[in-house]
C-alpha cells in the first residue's frame, strides 16, 4: 500500500510568471509533501508562503491506470484482474477495456473497501488513422465513448480526447510509439489533455524509441520545452495474468502512479490532471520539496539498493546528477522547468512531474 502519512498543502508565489500561470506539478512522495500554486505577475519573485490548512490532507494512493480483461483482449475475468491488484498492494485500479466500459459496481461490492481499495471505470477508446493504431484512455467515464469518424492522426486523437471530455471523463494518450503511431509534433497539436504515457509496461510499445523515432522521455521534454504542459504517467497495459513466466506477454506489475488524493474516482482523476502524482516502476519517494530557490528529492531507500538522481531540464539536458538517495537542485531562474528522475541499481525508476521556473514555464 502507498504510504498514508499526512501531507500538507502550501500556496506560494515562487517563480516569476504571468497571471495565467498554473502549477506544473503537485510534488508527490511517501512522507513530506508541499504543493505550490503560482499566480504572481511577470517579474514577481515573492517567496511568501501561506499555509492552506483549510485544505484537507490527502494520503498517497498507488494505482494502475491501464488494464484489460476478457471484456476486450485480456485473458482473465474482471474479478481475477481486480483480485491480482488488490492482493499485490495497490490502492486503486482503472479497468480500460478496448471500446468497452466494464462495470465496476459489483467489483467494488465484492472486492472494494472504503479507504482501502477502489475500482474505477475506464475505457481505452481504440481506432486507427492513416494505418496507425490510435488509443486514448478515458478515466472515470459514466458511459461508453465511441471513437470518432476521423482519418488524420491528430484529428483522431483530438476527437477521442474531446469525446472523453464531453462524456465527463479524463483523457490520457496511450503509448505514442506503439505501431510508431503518434509523433511528438502530432502530440504537440492535441489540446485539452494533460496526461500521456511516458512508460507503458507492454513489451511491444517502444518506450525507448528506435531508429529515427525518439523515446517517450525525449518526446516529453520536447513537449515541455515547446511550452506544452503535460504530465507523464506509468502504466501496466496488462493483458495476460496467466502467463507470468512469458517475457512476450503483457503482464501486470510493471508501472504505476502514486497519487495524492482521497480514494474516490473523481478525487483521483482531478489530482492526476493537476499533476499531484509521480510515476514509478519501483522507486518510492520519502520527500519532494520545492522552494523559491531549489528542488529537493529524497528517496525512500531500501537496504539493498543504490540510487542516482538526475535533475532534467529544457531539451532533456541533465542539469545536475547526484549519487545517493537524496539530492537538491538550486534553480538558476532560466530553466523553464525542472523534473527529476531516479535510477535504482536493480533497474527501477521514478519520474516526478515538471516544476515550472520563470515566465517561460510550460502552460
Amino acid at each position: 500500500m502507498a504510504n498514508g502519512g499526512r501531507s500538507s498543502f502550501m500556496r506560494s508565489r515562487l517563480f516569476p510568471t504571468t497571471p495565467r500561470f498554473r502549477a506544473l506539478a503537485g510534488l508527490a512522495g511517501g512522507g513530506v509533501l508541499a504543493i505550490w500554486l503560482s499566480s504572481a505577475p511577470a517579474g514577481s519573485a515573492s517567496t511568501d508562503l501561506q499555509s492552506a490548512a483549510a485544505i484537507p490532507a490527502s494520503r498517497w494512493v498507488k494505482g494502475n491506470l491501464h488494464t484489460h480483461t476478457l471484456n476486450s483482449d485480456g485473458d482473465s475475468t474482471p474479478d481475477e484482474v481486480v483480485r491480482w491488484y488488490r492482493e499485490h498492494g495497490y490502492d486503486f485500479l482503472v479497468l480500460t477495456d478496448h471500446n468497452f466500459l466494464t462495470g465496476v459496481d459489483g467489483l467494488n461490492a465484492m472486492q472494494g473497501a472504503a479507504g482501502k481499495f477502489l475500482v474505477v471505470r475506464g475505457e481505452e477508446v481504440t481506432s486507427q488513422a492513416e494505418g496507425k493504431p490510435i488509443h486514448v484512455n478515458g478515466f472515470d467515464l459514466p458511459r461508453i465513448v465511441e471513437p470518432p469518424a476521423a482519418t488524420g492522426i491528430v484529428e483522431m486523437v483530438q476527437g477521442m480526447v474531446d469525446r472523453i471530455r464531453g462524456a465527463g471523463g479524463v483523457p490520457s494518450i496511450n503509448h505514442p510509439n506503439f505501431g510508431w503511431a503518434i509523433s511528438a509534433d502530432q502530440l504537440a497539436s492535441v489540446q485539452r489533455t494533460k496526461l500521456f504515457e511516458v512508460y507503458n509496461g507492454h513489451p511491444q510499445v517502444n518506450n525507448q524509441g528506435g531508429g529515427d523515432v525518439p523515446g517517450l522521455e525525449a518526446v516529453w521534454d520536447r513537449l515541455l520545452g515547446g511550452g506544452k504542459l503535460i504530465y507523464g504517467i506509468a502504466v501496466d497495459d496488462a493483458h495476460q495474468f496467466k502467463r507470468p513466466w512469458d517475457p512476450t506477454a503483457s503482464t501486470p506489475g510493471h508501472g504505476w502512479v502514486y497519487v495524492q488524493a482521497a480514494l474516490e474516482p473523481r478525487a483521483i482523476v482531478e489530482a492526476l490532471e493537476q499533476g499531484r502524482f509521480y510515476a514509478s516502476t519501483g522507486v518510492q519517494f520519502e520527500t519532494l520539496e520545492a522552494t523559491s530557490s531549489s528542488f529537493r528529492v529524497v528517496v525512500k531507500a531500501t537496504s539493498y539498493s543504490k540510487y542516482r538522481i538526475a535533475f532534467i531540464g529544457q531539451g532533456g539536458r541533465v542539469l545536475a546528477e547526484v549519487s545517493g538517495s537524496e539530492g537538491r537542485y538550486a534553480f538558476t531562474g532560466d530553466e523553464r522547468y525542472v523534473r527529476a528522475k531516479v535510477f535504482e541499481s536493480n533497474g527501477a525508476v521514478a519520474w516526478t512531474q515538471p516544476i515550472g521556473v520563470g515566465a517561460q514555464a510550460p502552460k
